[in-house]
């Protein structure tokens, strides 16, 4: 107490006093707050943050000004042409933020008025069809989580070891929570004729972007999609409709979709030819490859990360295949010659990324990490070698090798092929 011979307080005065002192710290900091940086200036973080005034609150939400993960663009590339990759190595759990979901575009991200914009379904239809977004969002819409995946993702390993961490090596998947309506229901309503057995896409970009689509697969499981992760799609992730085609190459989920042209054959568009055919040794070259083989990366420890010391860590990383679930993952320390079963974490859904984890007693000494999937048809996730003996080295896209992370005895990681 202030003065010793005072009476004692009752509980009530006590509270009254704390009170007031809060009220006085208050003010001091309301007074201390005008001159407080603007917001994105930098600034030393409080000693004690519950003893300083808060920052407002935002109509639109954003990550603390602590965490820096971003995508980064692929070597070479301009903003308006590229990749820009998503930072597997600091993402948790399975489902990317819509904000570093992975994106590729050859002519920008177009500026669409989702009141303007309209989608066409012609061609071998009963019934041509002009859809404005609002229409259909009125439609029966499904919610899906599924994984996307360029067929570009690790083209640059198949020679040598060539950039240094998962985000580069592996950073063309993301995977989303996608909210749409199935194209099944467009297409049976506009009347599919007889004869018709493809789908032709056309995207609203700069570059037309235009992918030929089996039928079968279009009246199967593909979304019209307008919603990600709860939201409207961002505009690089192709605001305000895209198609969602569930486990296949990235490039055939036509983002800022406009057109769908119901046809009798693959029409072998540009972007159906130019740059995605594969090679082969015989000198032949595979077409329109659709499907993402089963595939998983270690997103910790991986490349440029490093161990403070040996001791216990957990190994985890992700899986995924575009022939369904992931039915088991196994993880090596010694560079493949020993494999040991990893958990597989809830959920495991089909065309989706999978979690997994696997304890690991680090002793300090050499060692090579590597994780190998196997998905419910049974492929098992090959080895670099196998694949190169089928496929030579001028494949370029579609490699879906097991990665080598080499944990040095400093604990630095590098990405080598074992």
């Amino acid at each position: 107490m202030d003065n010793p011979g005072a009476l004692p307080e009752s509980p009530q005065e006590s509270s009254r006093r704390r009170f007031l002192k809060r009220g006085v710290a208050l003010g001091a900091a309301l007074v201390a707050g005008a001159g407080r940086p603007a917001p994105g200036q930098a600034q030393a973080a409080p000693d004690d943050p519950s003893k300083v005034l808060g920052g407002p609150r935002r109509p639109y939400g954003e990550r603390s000004r602590f965490e820096t993960a971003t995508r980064k663009a692929f070597r070479g590339k301009t903003d308006e042409v590229g990749p820009n990759m998503t930072p597997l190595q600091d993402l948790y759990g399975i489902i990317t933020p819509s904000a570093l979901h992975f994106q590729v575009h050859r002519g920008g991200v177009p500026d669409i008025d989702p009141r303007k914009h309209r989608l066409l379904i012609h061609g071998m239809v009963d019934r041509p069809v002009i859809l404005t977004v609002e229409e259909i969002k009125r439609l029966p819409s499904v919610s899906r989580i599924y994984f996307i995946e360029c067929s570009g993702n690790t083209q640059s390993e198949w020679r040598a070891p060539t950039l240094k961490n998962v985000q580069g090596t592996h950073g063309l998947t993301s995977c989303s929570e996608w909210t749409g309506v199935p194209l099944a229901l467009l297409l049976r309503e506009a009347g599919v004729q007889k004869g018709a057995t493809w789908i032709v896409a056309e995207g609203a970009d700069a570059s037309g972007n235009e992918r030929s689509i089996p039928l079968a697969k279009a009246t199967d499981d593909i979304l019209v999609a307008y919603g990600q992760n709860g939201e409207a799609l961002r505009p690089e992730n192709g605001y305000p409709l895209r198609l969602v085609v569930p486990g296949w190459t990235g490039n055939i989920n036509v983002k800022w979709l406009r057109r769908i042209t119901v046809v009798d054959r693959p029409y072998m568009t540009r972007m159906d030819g130019a740059g995605q055919p594969s090679l082969m040794p015989d000198g032949k070259a595979r077409q329109l490859m659709f499907v993402m083989e089963a595939k998983s990366v270690i997103t910790f420890p991986s490349g440029e990360q490093r161990l403070p010391g040996p001791g216990l860590y957990e190994i985890t990383g992700l899986a995924w295949s575009g022939r369904g679930r992931v039915r088991r993952l196994e993880v090596s320390t010694d560079g493949g010659k020993t494999w040991r079963d990893a958990a597989l974490q809830e959920p495991v859904r089909s065309f989706a990324h999978t979690r997994f984890r696997f304890p690991w007693r680090w002793d300090g000494r050499e060692a090579v990490l590597q994780s190998r999937c196997t998905d419910e048809t049974g492929y098992v996730q090959p080895t670099l070698a196998d694949l190169v003996k089928v496929r030579g080295l001028n494949s370029h896209y579609f490699l879906n090798a097991i990665q080598s992370w080499k944990v040095a005895g400093d604990g630095s990681v590098h990405n080598v092929h074992a």
